[in-house]
């Protein structure tokens, strides 16, 4: 019975209401509120403050939610075991991921060897995915930068240069490459603090003693796109994810090296995970194909 309510309340707490987590575990709602309140009852609790429709964690709750969430991850890897005892045809691997670009490669080639394995991503900037990595929200990260950090096991998977792009009415748009003096005070939309490819753009800037101007940041590469279309600024992306558009033109910058990389990340604890290692397994090789390629092409 415990576990149960502890269910519930984890499933409340993740999904940020009753009426959420009723529909995430298929349970009707007074269920999950006669639960979360038996548990608070028992123990002479409170985990929840109520305000009309929304819940917050009290400080009591924010700390069961850190034990609730390695409750849940023990509970993915008894299935993963289980699974692979009888062939491991199911499961569910959770990706946090700073875009589909660097992502999907790896997500095909798993989906391929392991067709019954269902994948969900979620998309954000490498600091949020740490975050979700590190509150067992997701099993793997497909992140643009990772710290020295000793709760992560990262394998550096790709590099890839960083350009400006420019609307087709900008005086730029015929050229195919920029110097980055050329960007003195010249308008920029850029992703949020938090982003890497800003990130290493604004450090190279600094150590060229280049200023631009900001004019909007914007948390959603879509919309910095669509607004590089209609000349608000100037944008920054990795040469890899830039897509061909009518409207679009990538510029090189010549005479500076600026890169972002695409790692593959686990917490440490985590990678005996069966499903984990599988992921990791697809990773490896992948990046033998690599090498290989770089190799033929380079004889």
């Amino acid at each position: 019975m415990l576990y149960t309510q502890l269910r519930s309340f984890h499933t409340v707490a993740t999904h940020g209401g009753f009426t959420a987590a009723s529909k995430a575990l298929g349970i009707g709602q007074p269920t999950i509120t006669s639960q979360v309140k038996a548990l608070e009852g028992y123990f002479r609790v409170e985990l929840f403050h109520r305000r009309g429709r929304r819940v917050e964690l009290t400080d009591t709750g924010k700390a069961l939610l850190a034990i609730t969430q390695r409750l849940m991850v023990c509970e993915a890897e008894a299935r993963d075991m289980l699974n692979a005892v009888g062939g491991f045809h199911t499961g569910h691997l959770k990706v946090a991921a700073v875009g589909p670009y660097h992502a999907t490669e790896m997500l095909a080639a798993f989906s391929e060897r392991y067709p019954g394995i269902k994948v969900s991503v979620t998309v954000g900037n490498s600091c949020e995915s740490l975050k979700a990595l590190s509150e067992y929200r997701a099993d793997v990260g497909v992140l643009a930068q990772i710290s020295d950090d000793p709760r992560f096991h990262s394998i550096p998977y790709t590099c890839h240069p960083v350009a400006v792009f420019v609307n087709t009415d900008h005086p730029w748009t015929h050229r195919r490459s920029i110097r980055l003096k050329e960007l003195e005070r010249q308008r920029f939309v850029l992703r949020e603090v938090g982003s890497t490819t800003r990130r290493a753009f604004e450090e190279a800037l600094k150590r060229a003693g280049v200023n631009i101007d900001v004019v909007m940041e914007i948390g959603s590469r879509e919309a910095v796109w669509m607004a590089v279309q209609r000349g608000i600024g100037i944008g920054v992306v990795s040469e890899f994810e830039f897509v061909p558009h009518p409207r679009l033109r990538m510029l090189k910058i010549a005479d500076a090296e600026i890169c972002v990389y695409a790692h593959v990340v686990c917490l440490v604890e985590r990678q005996r995970s069966r499903l984990i290692r599988s992921f990791l397994g697809v990773v490896d090789t992948l990046l033998a194909s690599h090498n290989s390629t770089a190799m033929a092409e380079s004889a």
